[in-house]
């Protein structure tokens, strides 16, 4: 395969999950923006929305305080964010488009009217229920590029590029929500463990698809600790960073044996994985949950440039 052709691959699933995760995280934030909380703990809210986005340096360079509207508009639609929700879209049908042949049809008609379908909404007249109908249609996208992928393309090196772009993606994405709804979120003079505390974890793993989960797994009310053990390294759930590497590991070995050779990218994913299996969460939370997270972010984008170096230039 051209290594242009498995960059737009990947790049194309990338930008897809990016666009789900910002949904998720405007889904989020609009829902614990109408908690009875002071007004202050609300601009908390939507602020901590830009960092999880990491897009907070962009939103200041164009605005001089942040306020739900703004922010909802920045991360949705705004042609001046290079990681809107928009342009996310944009981007992944571009990609696909340059990649027409290595996709199913189903693939490339979801990702193709979903641009159309795009392009038709009045985004200066969108109301609240309009915009949640809006965010609920842009998670429906995500599942149905994900789902056709997995069911119609042949396992072949197409296939393991597509579905390495989503985990990559997907683990960036569960270690920065997590981060800053541990350092962000809460405001410093609540509690944790109190109402509001509680109220925020509900609605973040309510953004990951996850609550019913939690309670399957761990038979309890919601507790830090458990959250963070849930989404970090419990390797049945989808979206954890753990399951992610053991997604990533199986695609990159799936590589090297159809080009006959490993790389760094391999070494890499694999050392993570296996730190991420011998990780307790109580030791986690010993040595600090944000710097995990951190090194997480930092280790998940050191394997991206690897994966870029190996296959994709």
């Amino acid at each position: 395969m051209l290594s242009r052709t498995a960059d737009s691959l990947f790049w194309f699933s990338r930008y897809v999950e990016r666009a789900d995760y910002l949904a998720r995280v405007l889904e989020a934030t609009i829902r614990l923006s109408s908690l009875p909380i002071r007004r202050e703990d609300a601009e908390n809210e939507w602020a901590s929305a830009l960092a999880t986005a990491g897009c907070r340096a962009d939103f200041d360079a164009l605005y001089d305080w942040v306020s739900p509207a703004k922010v909802t508009r920045f991360l949705a639609f705004s042609k001046r964010n290079p990681t809107s929700i928009r342009n996310c879209l944009r981007i992944a049908r571009r990609n696909a488009r340059q990649v027409r042949t290595a996709l199913t049809a189903e693939m490339w008609d979801t990702i193709n009217t979903a641009w159309l379908e795009l392009n038709k909404l009045d985004f200066d007249n969108m109301d609240a229920s309009a915009m949640a109908r809006f965010l609920e249609w842009v998670k429906e996208i995500s599942l149905r590029v994900d789902g056709s992928g997995y069911r119609t393309m042949l396992r072949n090196d197409a296939y393991w590029f597509a579905r390495l772009g989503i985990f990559v993606e997907r683990a960036d994405n569960t270690a920065r929500i997590l981060d800053v709804k541990y350092h962000v979120l809460l405001p410093e003079h609540v509690v944790v463990g109190g109402g509001l505390d509680y109220s925020q974890w509900a609605a973040i793993l309510r953004a990951v698809s996850a609550l019913t989960a939690y309670h399957h797994v761990y038979h309890e009310s919601l507790k830090p600790m458990r959250i963070a053990d849930l989404m970090l390294l419990n390797p049945k759930m989808p979206r954890s960073v753990a399951s992610c590497y053991g997604a990533i590991c199986a695609n990159l070995d799936s590589l090297a044996e159809a080009y006959g050779r490993q790389g760094e990218a391999q070494r890499m994913a694999r050392s993570m994985h296996n730190k991420l299996e011998n990780a307790r969460i109580e030791q986690i939370f010993e040595t600090g949950l944000h710097e995990f997270c951190e090194t997480v972010i930092a280790e998940n984008v050191r394997l991206g440039a690897a994966i870029s170096e190996q296959y994709l230039v």
